[in-house]
């Protein structure tokens, strides 16, 4: 004899036999379909079911996808994403109205029926079999629950949202298993409460609070009777009922349930009148999802959070199990951008290139010492129509950037100059340097192989540009001979090994070739956030930190992920980045990057154009902060000559006169309000001008940059050819003129302090 529950009503094996029985015998409904007698007397037959009770009854309720929000370091709101726009709440903070109404029209007998209302099966195969067709339903809320569970769990996947709302025997029997579960488990107000969080209410809003905020702009809290019954309406057909589109359609639906509600006793027939009275009355509020809507210009970051998100293990084993815990949302990320470097970066960029202009600049920022990215933006808008994009010039292409960087020209050669350094050449180093020459016979490299010269030169942008000259004018100068005489006698591998250490990558994340070229004249593409961080590490004194956009993640129900850190290492010694920020200053003070230069703060620098002038740059830092700047052409196919950028005309665009006063309007802005550390100074003795190593070469030439040559990244001519462009050096106007010996950058005394700390 089997057991009844305690409250005297059947059991669920009761219940279940009792409704094939009812839907055998009316021959008609099946929770909430039309079946035949013949389809359920034949389950057993066709294996369908083998037996109710043989069911697995453990029915899994995936956490609900909700909206995920994405914060700035201030917590200010930077954009929401989601699968599904849902926000769920608790039953008392949905209005008694809108309780009341969805019971009324979808399953008014719902407090006085288990899993299933056999009253309701009765009457719809009654009403059935009069139309002589499908004309009523009997789905209880609780069923209706069960099946958006399924269709929740089955995400954007086709086949699985197919397979979960398929009209069969067989599924539907097991639907009521479930639903007998869930009544049993939960109780009818947690019932009620999930099916109005979990539901479609169209116009992408999930959920009661969504479509309260959806339509009218409030929460769900605060909905009142006609707004409660509008909604309630459209859970039937949200597309047919769609007061946006149908306001009359809408209104008709809205009435039905009102009276639905009066005939239940919910609420008198007068207050149903005086409802259906009043105009459906909307305040729309559009939805804002996915990074496109990102304030501040900031929706490259956005999708390079959430790009790192789907890439770090730290979130899960594998990216589908990082996927989904991403679509199912109701996370809040507080990310390291800084609100006040995002709007300087952003200001700067629309000072200076316009969206419609045929070349692009990105802008990056980056924290020294912690690695936080505090600003990335780029002229052209996150978007889909014309001078928009949804390529991130500033990062990877595994991250969502371009397929291989840009080609970075002279800002590469710092790297060059601390690789020699750390090998212990001096900053007095002397190169005769001449204004053309080839390139060494053979340059050593890290596989013991070295590479040998089938007849490539270099030469500088002037012929005026002759040596000797010593690392400070070289590198203020940017004298490509004289660098490629460096790496001649240092070989490649010291410089691998250095830009290893600062995990300086090509766009694609593959290492930089061997190739002399490659490894002194930039010609290879790189991204600015790994030029940005890699500056960082000067900044901090010789310790480069991994970049990182996350500061902290929490969970719907308020508990803390874990999530990446930066990871810091020494790549140089203390002396050696002083030693390059020196330098450096040196650019910015008196050589290629005047026009970059900060007036409050110390600041160093260098600047960068590529051959054909497709690509310009301007890459500098205070202790405090680190920023790349790119100008160019994303598809590499405009030579930036006789071109007007920003509504300003250019004859030639080189990186001291194009991104240099982007870099100075973003830093400053970035920067204003926070204390001013300064480098440690190192003072580097004036190379005798007999040109040997203990003195200075030749004339303190001011002069510009000779940019990268090479074909190793598409940066430009031949592997060594003319070696890269320049910045609109000029002749020799101060041939014959002896300056002061410490004019020219880093000799002079600052005092400093350390690195200076991080972002203050």
């Amino acid at each position: 004899m089997p057991k009844k529950r305690s409250d005297g009503g059947l059991t669920g094996a009761q219940q279940a036999a009792k409704f094939v029985g009812v839907s055998v015998l009316a021959g008609a409904v099946l929770a909430g379909i039309a079946l035949p007698a013949a389809g359920a007397l034949g389950l057993a037959a066709k294996g369908t079911v083998q037996g109710f009770d043989e069911i697995p009854a453990n029915l899994k309720r995936p956490p609900l996808s909700q909206r995920t929000t994405i914060l700035n370091s201030q917590g200010g709101q930077i954009a929401t994403v989601y699968s599904r726009d849902r926000t769920v709440v608790d039953l008392k903070d949905i209005s008694p109205y809108m309780q009341k109404a969805i019971v009324a029209i979808e399953d008014s007998r719902f407090y006085e029926h288990g899993a299933i209302d056999l009253k309701g099966v009765l009457r719809a195969a009654n009403r059935n079999a009069q139309s002589g067709g499908v004309t009523q339903g009997a789905s209880t809320l609780t069923q209706q629950y069960v099946k958006n569970v399924f269709v929740e769990e089955a995400g954007d996947d086709p086949d699985k949202v197919a397979e979960a709302t398929q009209q069969t025997i067989g599924r539907k029997i097991q639907e009521l298993k479930y639903a007998i579960q869930v009544e049993e488990e939960l109780g009818k107000k947690k019932i009620l409460e999930n099916y109005l969080n979990i539901t479609f209410f169209g116009q992408q809003a999930y959920g009661i609070e969504a479509a309260s905020q959806r339509y009218f702009s409030k929460p769900a809290k605060d909905l009142n009777l006609e707004e409660s019954a509008m909604l309630a309406g459209l859970v039937q057909s949200p597309s047919r009922y769609d007061p946006v589109n149908d306001a009359r359609e809408a209104t008709k639906r809205r009435n039905i349930v009102l009276a639905r509600m009066a005939a239940v006793g919910d609420i008198s027939e007068a207050e149903a009148e005086r409802a259906k009275a009043t105009p459906i009355t909307l305040k729309v509020s559009k939805p804002k999802n996915g990074c496109i809507t990102a304030v501040d210009g900031a929706g490259f970051f956005c999708d390079y959070v959430r790009e790192v998100f789907l890439s770090d293990p730290v979130f899960g084993k594998n990216r589908e199990e990082r996927s989904k815990v991403w679509n199912r949302g109701g996370l809040t990320i507080k990310t390291t951008l800084d609100p006040q470097a995002q709007k300087s970066a952003q200001e700067s960029i629309k000072k200076h290139v316009y969206q419609s202009d045929k070349v692009a600049t990105a802008v990056t920022m980056v924290q020294p010492g912690t690695g936080k990215i505090v600003a990335m933006g780029q002229s052209r808008p996150y978007g889909f129509d014309k001078h928009e994009t949804q390529i991130n010039y500033s990062v990877n292409k595994g991250m969502g950037g371009s397929n291989y960087g840009f080609p970075t020209g002279s800002t590469f050669k710092p790297f060059v100059a601390a690789a020699a350094l750390e090998q212990g050449k001096p900053p007095t180093q002397v190169y005769p340097s001449p204004y053309q020459m080839p390139y060494p016979s053979s340059v050593s490299s890290c596989s013991g192989k070295p590479w040998v010269n089938q007849g490539d030169t270099v030469e500088n942008e002037n012929e005026s540009e002759v040596g000797p000259y010593d690392l400070k004018d070289a590198m203020a100068m940017s004298v490509n001979t004289y660098f490629v005489q460096m790496i001649g006698e240092i070989g490649m591998c010291p410089v691998v090994e250095m830009t290893n250490k600062l995990n300086v990558v090509m766009g694609n994340d593959e290492k930089l070739p061997e190739r002399p070229s490659s490894l002194t004249l930039g010609s290879n593409g790189i991204s600015p956030l790994n030029m940005a961080s890699a500056y960082a590490a000067f900044a901090n004194r010789g310790t480069y930190c991994t970049p990182t956009a996350i500061e902290s993640i929490k969970t719907a129900d308020g508990k803390s992920l874990r999530v990446p850190k930066t990871k810091c290492h020494k790549a140089m010694s203390e002396r050696t980045a002083d030693t390059i920020n020196n330098l450096l200053r040196g650019v910015i003070d008196s050589g290629t990057g005047q026009a970059a230069g900060l007036s409050s703060r110390d600041n160093a620098g260098k600047t960068g154009t590529t051959d054909g002038r497709k690509n310009a740059w301007f890459v500098g830092y205070t202790p405090n902060l680190s920023g790349a700047v790119w100008v160019g052409s994303p598809s590499q196919d405009v030579e930036m000559q006789y071109i007007t950028i920003g509504g300003e005309y250019h004859d030639k665009v080189f990186g001291g006169k194009v991104p240099g006063p982007i870099w100075k309007d973003a830093m400053t802005g970035a920067l204003d309000g926070h204390e001013a550390p300064r480098f440690v100074d190192v003072p580097i003795p004036e190379a005798p001008k007999d040109g040997k190593s203990d003195g200075k070469p030749g004339d303190n030439k001011p002069g510009g940059d000779n940019g990268g040559g090479g074909s190793d990244g598409g940066g430009g001519g031949s592997d060594g050819g003319r070696g890269g462009r320049d910045d609109d050096k000029p002749g020799d106007p101060w041939a014959g003129i002896t300056l002061p010996p410490d004019l020219i950058g880093g000799a002079h005394q600052r005092g400093g302090q350390g690195n200076g700390g991080g972002w203050r």
